[in-house]
């Protein structure tokens, strides 16, 4: 395989540990746990899993571990690390006991009800070390929800002598983590499950997970995209940048390659949600900088918007909310054949005031609203492109206004949407090091006998020989959602905090970043070798988050 000089200079970095786990461990618990809402609800649904403690690993002296089988499986969309976290365990686990065996089930939950897998050997895992991607063992959606899929996954876990499953992934594929293992428990299979938490949108974070991993690499990649136009839009001055980036359920993203970059506009669906904005004040917004920066002779600039924006205004969330429980299973509407057709049955079952929102959408955005649903139900949120709806209503309101001589500018409007250029970058610094470390944390997880748990590593803005390794039960983060029509127990996603330190931080210099002032960042790409300061930072957020 040929590869580039910096993926050949990559393969011998070696990610740091925190300093409790270059040694023996003991595992330290905590007090009994609760989940964040909706306890009687969750404790019924996981009675064995329910109240365990947190742990936390200290240096100390340790008997030898039994040998044990583990099988991997990546859930979900791609995130930078993904092949540190199984690095992390092949090494944890071949230190604790050299005749400990990985296995990776290939393309997702579904190689473990298909029975689709590969051994893992140090040849096959040193290949793959401090690079992007999932493309060791594949990753997918299948979702793990039938009796019939843990019973197939228990079929292949007896005959491979698999002892514990880990599962990364993100909310929904943690969840799905939390309810095998109260299964296995429950029918007494001696299988372990463990989660890692996976997801560049950066929405699953609590307390003892301070950030998913993949949010920091994939984050820099983008603001050097966001830094390369600005720098661009500041030399040409005659372009109004539109760009939208990934994150559906939360402005995370947005938010800090805002922080990176210093964008002229930034929009957090968060806000717009808490001052119950409208579609049209989004857009006044927007109007009153463009036509403020085109009064100094300033027709240019740069707009972030979040993925799922749409969702977050009200009218919006009501009718989206309307549509996911009208379409989920519907023969009737997927048994329609046109556009045409499809638009007159929805506007039939709408509520009056939804009917009107979804009347008043161009028919390409209403379309979008009814296309193919995730595995989870709901809207395709990345496929609606709310960039270039919010362009083509940007530019009418400015016609309007031109009309009166109340702006006298002119308006050219590029759009971008930045995604799957995140996805599978080289992991940072920060990244390798931290997936690699919640792989190891992993694996002395299982080889203590835990299930439920997801890896935790914290005090993330310390130095990595600082960080706090252990464990915390997964129901600590779960609540009952409604999905499919039906409530459902779900790994609680973390929004923006409007009160928390990034935000509030955005708050007081947006004005400034909006004025006729150029105040552009431009972060430049990743760098893996040079200055600590460079090279080893985590993102703006945990900084401002931790008081850094």
């Amino acid at each position: 395989m040929t590869k580039s000089p910096l993926q050949i200079a990559r393969a011998s970095y070696q990610p740091k540990l925190p300093a409790t786990l270059q040694s023996n461990v003991v595992l330290k618990e905590g007090a009994a746990t609760n989940s964040v809402a909706d306890q009687d609800d969750i404790k019924k649904l996981f009675p064995n899993t329910y109240g365990m403690p947190i742990v936390t690993f200290e240096a100390g002296l340790k008997d030898a571990y039994a040998a044990v089988g583990v099988g991997v499986i990546l859930s979900g969309g791609q995130a930078p690390g993904g092949h540190n976290v199984i690095s992390g365990i092949f090494d944890g686990l071949k230190k604790l006991n050299s005749n400990n065996k990985l296995y990776g089930f290939l393309g997702g939950p579904s190689g473990l009800v298909d029975h689709e897998y590969i051994e893992l050997t140090e040849e096959t895992v040193d290949e793959y070390r401090n690079t992007g991607g999932f493309d060791i063992i594949g990753s997918g959606r299948t979702k793990l929800e039938e009796e019939w899929q843990y019973e197939k996954g228990a079929e292949i876990c007896k005959k491979l002598g698999i002892n514990a499953i880990v599962v990364i992934g993100g909310d929904d594929s943690n969840t799905n983590a939390c309810v095998l293992a109260e299964y296995y428990l429950q029918q007494n299979k001696g299988i372990q499950v463990i989660g890692c938490p996976k997801t560049i949108d950066g929405d699953l974070k609590n307390e003892m997970i301070e950030t998913s991993f993949g949010f920091d690499t994939a984050c820099k990649v983008y603001s050097e995209l966001i830094g390369n136009i600005q720098r661009d839009a500041n030399s040409a001055k005659k372009y109004w940048h539109f760009i939208r980036l990934m994150g559906r359920s939360a402005s995370h993203i947005t938010l800090e390659c805002a922080l990176q970059s210093q964008p002229n506009i930034c929009i957090v669906s968060e806000e717009v949600e808490a001052k119950n904005m409208t579609l049209n004040d989004v857009v006044e917004d927007i109007v009153k900088v463009i036509v403020k920066r085109a009064t100094h002779g300033l027709n240019f600039g740069t707009i972030l918007i979040p993925e799922g924006l749409i969702e977050f205004i009200p009218a919006m969330k009501t009718l989206i909310t309307e549509l996911n429980d009208l379409l989920a299973h519907n023969d009737d509407f997927n048994a329609l054949n046109t556009d045409d057709e499809k638009r007159e049955y929805v506007k039939g079952m709408l509520t009056p005031n939804s009917c009107q929102v979804y009347r008043s959408l161009p028919k390409g955005i209403a379309k979008q609203l009814t296309l193919d649903r995730d595995p989870h139900g709901n809207v395709q949120v990345s496929l609606i492109e709310t960039e270039k709806l919010l362009i083509e209503m940007v530019a009418k309101r400015l016609a309007q206004l031109k009309a009166v001589s109340k702006y006298k500018g002119k308006f050219s409007a590029i759009n971008h949407f930045f995604g799957y250029e995140g996805r599978c970058a080289i992991p940072s610094n920060f990244d390798a090091d931290y997936t690699y470390s919640l792989g190891y944390t992993a694996s002395i997880l299982i080889s203590e006998g835990k299930t439920g748990y997801m890896s935790s590593v914290r005090n993330l803005t310390a130095p990595a020989a600082d960080w706090i390794a252990g464990g915390v039960p997964i129901t600590t983060m779960m609540n009952m959602e409604k999905r499919h029509g039906a409530m459902k127990p779900v790994i609680q996603k973390a929004l923006v905090h409007l009160n928390g330190a990034p935000f509030k931080y955005f708050e007081a210099v947006r004005e400034e970043w909006a004025d006729d002032k150029t105040t552009y960042i431009y972060p430049g790409p990743i760098q893996y070798y040079g200055p600590t300061e460079v090279c080893d930072q985590p993102t703006r957020t945990l900084m401002l988050e931790q008081e850094k």
